[in-house]
C-alpha cells in the first residue's frame, strides 16, 4: 500500500482504492449541497474551509434545553412548551439518546450503494401518541421580531438538517413523523438592563420534512468524491469567489 493511502486513511480523507466505509457527517453532506468544489477539496484534499467562531452561548442554550426537557423526559411529562403548542408529543427516553446526541457518533446508518457511514447528532426525540418518533432540533438567535416560521433561504440548512436526522432514524427501523419541530430560542434586547441576564421569546416551529433528496445527494456526493478533477465552485459560494478574487489580484500585480 503507498505512502499516500496511508496518509489519506490516517488524515480521515475519502480513498476511492479503500473498501472500508466512509464515514460521512450531516454536516458536509450539506457542504457538498452548497458547493462540490469546496466539499472535494475537504473530503478527498484535506483542504478545508476556514473554521468559524464557536457559537459559545449557543451552546450554552442548547445545553440547558436538553437538561431541562431531560427532566420532562425522566418523569414522562409534557414540557409546558408542548402543551402550549398543543402538540401530541413526550420527550421520549430511548437507550442510544446519549450516544445520537453525541457530535462524533449521533444517528449512523451504511449507505451501502455509497460505502457512506452517514451520521448527524440530534438535539432532542419526542414520541406521538400513536408512537411516531419526533426529530426536534434547537436553535438559539437574537433577532428583531417573532420568529414563527423558516421563511429566509438561509434556512434551508436548518430543512436539511431536519431531513437527514428523519432519514437515518427511518434507515434505523424506527416509525418517524414527517413533522419535527424547531425550538427556537429569540434572546431578547428590549430589556433596560442587562443584570446579568439574558432573556429569550420560545417558539416552537413545525416543519414538515421531506428527505426524499437524500439518496440523490449521497450518489452524487460519491460521484464528486470519486472523480480525479477538482469540480466547478458554486456560483454562490463566498468562500471560492473570495479565493478566485485573491488569485486574480495576485496574477495581475505579478504581470504588472
Amino acid at each position: 500500500m503507498s505512502e499516500y493511502h496511508t496518509a489519506q486513511r490516517v488524515r480521515g480523507l475519502y480513498d476511492p482504492a479503500s473498501a472500508e466505509p466512509f464515514k460521512l457527517s450531516r454536516s458536509k453532506l450539506d457542504l457538498f449541497l452548497n458547493c462540490p468544489r469546496c466539499f472535494y477539496l475537504d473530503r478527498r484534499l484535506g483542504v478545508g474551509r476556514p473554521p468559524g467562531f464557536p457559537f459559545a452561548l449557543n451552546s450554552a442554550v442548547d445545553h440547558l434545553l436538553k437538561q431541562e426537557f431531560d427532566i420532562y423526559r425522566a418523569n414522562g411529562g409534557a414540557h409546558p412548551l408542548i402543551e402550549r403548542y398543543g402538540v401530541d408529543a413526550r420527550p421520549v427516553p430511548h437507550k442510544d439518546l446519549e450516544q445520537w446526541r453525541h457530535n462524533f457518533t449521533g444517528v449512523r446508518y451504511l449507505h451501502e450503494p455509497t460505502n457512506f457511514l452517514v451520521y448527524g447528532a440530534i438535539d432532542d426525540l419526542w414520541q406521538s401518541s400513536n408512537g411516531e418518533y419526533i426529530v426536534v432540533d434547537y436553535k438559539a438567535t437574537s433577532k428583531a421580531g417573532d420568529i414563527t416560521a423558516l421563511d429566509k433561504a438561509w434556512q434551508i440548512g436548518y430543512k436539511r438538517q431536519m431531513e437527514v436526522y428523519q432519514w437515518l432514524l427511518r434507515h434505523n427501523g424506527y416509525p418517524v413523523s414527517d413533522t419535527g419541530y424547531f425550538v427556537y430560542c429569540n434572546g431578547r434586547t428590549d430589556r433596560e438592563a442587562f443584570d446579568g441576564r439574558l432573556e429569550f421569546d420560545v417558539t416552537l416551529i413545525p416543519y414538515e420534512g421531506d428527505a426524499a433528496w437524500v439518496e440523490g445527494a449521497l450518489g452524487d456526493a460519491h460521484a464528486c468524491l470519486r472523480g480525479e478533477d477538482i469540480p466547478e465552485a458554486s456560483p454562490e459560494c463566498d468562500y471560492c469567489a473570495y479565493v478566485a478574487a485573491v488569485g486574480a489580484q495576485e496574477r495581475g500585480k505579478l504581470q504588472r
